[in-house]
């Protein structure tokens, strides 16, 4: 799972050729912890796309930029476009239905 930030957006996000799952979480949510191992076992089990963090306290411009007001959300870009958003704690089978759509 990669860290995204402002500044490694562009070559992390916009520029990847994979499918990114972003997910937008913070230290103090509860339900962001709880979705954690989740994130980490789709990681390990779809190599074909890439699992991002934000962290909306240290990255708001990000967090700014999407729209964020609840955390956590999940947002799938291809191509450096969003073509799919979910909110809250998802099981791995959830997960991998909002990528495929």
């Amino acid at each position: 799972m990669l860290n995204i930030t402002t500044e490694t957006f562009a070559t992390q996000v916009t520029g990847s050729p994979q499918t990114v799952l972003l997910d937008f979480w913070a230290t103090w949510c509860p339900p962001c912890r709880a979705v954690a191992p989740v994130l980490e076992a789709l990681a390990q089990k779809r190599p074909d796309i890439v699992v991002g963090k934000v962290d909306v306290d240290a990255q708001p411009q990000l967090a700014q930029q999407f729209g964020i007001r609840f955390v956590p959300t999940l947002v799938v870009m291809r191509q450096g476009v969003e073509v799919a958003r979910e909110t809250g704690v998802k099981s791995l089978e959830q997960l991998e239905a909002l990528i495929d759509q």
